[in-house]
């Protein structure tokens, strides 16, 4: 009776899935791997450009001043004797409404919403990289097509921005002769490069990328690779178990 228990608790006659030490187990190709990277580097890359306000710059009142679409960095404020005097610090506007012009209030939104999907699929592609059975060729294309969407979105919101440089506040700093796609003597800064830049590359490189990232061809629901590991544990201890 007790060879028969230590038999049946054995560990060793329960079925191991073989697996080679120091290897971590990936759903993607080489190709999938740099898609990957690529994914996060656009995606971080996007969003940071959208949450500093450095996509235009100009001055007012002699000092430095510069915008994204709902964050600026120094303003004018009411002083003693009714003057104005220019706060030196970034912040963003008080509510959304605002926000200088219709324009810029539809590029937040786009913009963010586009960087959102970008964050989300890249997240989910680092997690392939460490997750067996995550991502097949099938997932890979269809998350390659919300990139495509979400660097449409982003490169909406660039084309956006440049409608809302007639509202008055733009026209302050911009010498009052900005207009529509018209700066003035304004400048466009280095985060609406790097916004525009983090976009197209989501469109092209990382989706063409995306059709050659899965490792398997069909998609395998880790809910049933559990279930089918499961199932073959509890066969064995039943079988060990019988009389």
């Amino acid at each position: 009776m007790i060879t028969f228990y230590i038999w049946c608790c054995d560990p060793t006659h329960l079925p191991i899935p073989a697996e080679k030490p120091g290897t971590m187990r990936s759903s993607l190709t080489l190709a999938g791997t740099l898609w990957a990277f690529l994914s996060l580097v656009t995606a971080v890359a996007s969003s940071t450009s959208y949450f500093l306000p450095y996509w235009l710059f100009g001055s007012q009142l002699g000092k430095p001043v510069s915008f994204s679409t709902f964050r600026r960095c120094n303003y004018p404020v009411r002083g003693e004797g009714q003057s104005l005097i220019m706060v030196e610090e970034c912040g963003r506007y008080a509510s959304f409404n605002a926000i200088p012009s219709l324009a810029w209030q539809m590029c937040t939104v786009v913009t963010g919403a586009g960087c959102a999907l970008l964050l989300l699929v890249a997240l989910a592609a680092v997690l392939g990289c460490c997750m067996e059975e995550l991502i097949s060729r099938m997932m890979g294309r269809c998350m390659g097509a919300a990139q495509f969407v979400g660097g449409l979105l982003i490169s909406s919101g660039c084309a956006l921005y440049p409608l809302g440089w007639n509202s008055p506040e733009i026209m302050q700093t911009c010498g009052n002769v900005s207009n529509q796609f018209q700066l003035g003597t304004c400048r466009l800064g280095w985060a609406y490069y790097c916004a525009g830049g983090g976009a197209a590359a989501a469109m092209l490189i990382c989706t063409w990328l995306s059709c050659f990232a899965g490792r398997h061809p069909k998609p395998v629901m880790l809910v049933e690779s559990i279930m089918r590991n499961t199932n073959s544990y509890a066969m064995e201890l039943d079988h060990c178990l019988k009389p």
